[in-house]
């Protein structure tokens, strides 16, 4: 009997070690590290309900899903799969929905949709401008010098990430080609116009003309906001392609929070319009 009993505990001990090096094995395979890419259903994201609720009601077949407390809406979008959410204000909203989105839905791509405060003074609100790179301007240190910019650090190996990352060529493209063909709703002063440049995310509302002109400087920002980079972060690490894509709202300055309420839903419409138009022409 005693035998018995010796050989299964040794059974049992075999067979749990064989399963745990397997499963410790799995989870260090590098192949790990990234989710599995759909190849049919594009992400949309914003951070303000208004940024989104236009997507929403042009969704067909909507179907809704609560994943930790977040609305994930699926359906199709100009004749595309697609899945819409809201994450909320701020870089750590952006990364919490983000993750979710990237691990029940498997996107092949993610597209942010929203509103931004204008750097470049050639910019006026209603503008668009598409992001080529996006950068964080509150991250590095900070001393009487000023901030020393750094690189975020990728948690897999701990290496550096790139101060600014370079949002996908091929969406970079598409954006091109939808500007063509995207009407956007003009404001009293002027037509607005689609440009391509460098956006920065910071846990700040900017309304400082000076730290406008000084951030502008520093990173020859063209638009400022608070949740691109960290959706930039994410994907740059997931190996997702991404686009952001900002319609101005404001131009960062004394006067951001006055304009911000004049002309932020205008700017949220017109970017969503690019979204329609970008979601047109894919394949």
């Amino acid at each position: 009997m005693r035998k018995v009993v010796l050989i299964l505990f040794l059974s049992f001990f075999i067979l749990k070690n064989t399963s745990a090096q397997g499963l410790l094995a799995k989870q260090e395979s590098p192949n790990n590290y990234f989710p599995v890419q759909s190849n049919d259903i594009t992400a949309i994201i914003g951070a303000f309900e208004n940024e989104v609720e236009l997507l929403k009601t042009k969704i067909n077949n909507k179907k809704e899903t609560v994943i930790e407390g977040i609305r994930f809406y699926t359906g199709t979008l100009n004749g595309k799969p697609i899945v819409l959410t809201r994450v909320g204000i701020g870089k750590v909203n952006a990364a919490i929905t983000s993750t979710l989105l990237l691990e029940h839905f498997h996107p092949k791509a993610i597209l942010f949709t929203g509103i931004a405060g204008a750097m470049n003074p050639n910019l006026l609100p209603g503008d668009i401008v598409v992001a080529k790179q996006m950068a964080y301007h509150d991250y590095g240190r900070l001393s009487s010098n000023g901030l020393e910019k750094w690189g975020t650090l990728n948690p897999y190996n701990f290496s550096r990430n790139p101060i600014y990352f370079p949002c996908d060529s091929a969406l970079i493209a598409l954006a091109q080609q939808a500007a063509k063909k995207t009407v956007l709703q003009n404001i009293s002063t002027h037509a607005p116009q689609i440009f391509f440049g460098t956006i920065i995310t910071g846990d700040v509302f900017l309304a400082d003309t000076k730290k406008n002109i000084a951030l502008r400087k520093e990173f020859n920002a063209d638009a400022t906001e608070m949740e691109g980079a960290a959706v930039a972060q994410i994907c740059y690490q997931q190996k997702v392609p991404f686009l952001i894509i900002r319609s101005l709202s404001d131009s960062a300055d004394d006067s951001a929070a006055l304009d911000f309420v004049k002309y932020g839903n205008l700017a949220a419409g017109n970017s969503a319009q690019l979204v329609l138009e970008i979601l047109g022409v894919m394949k």
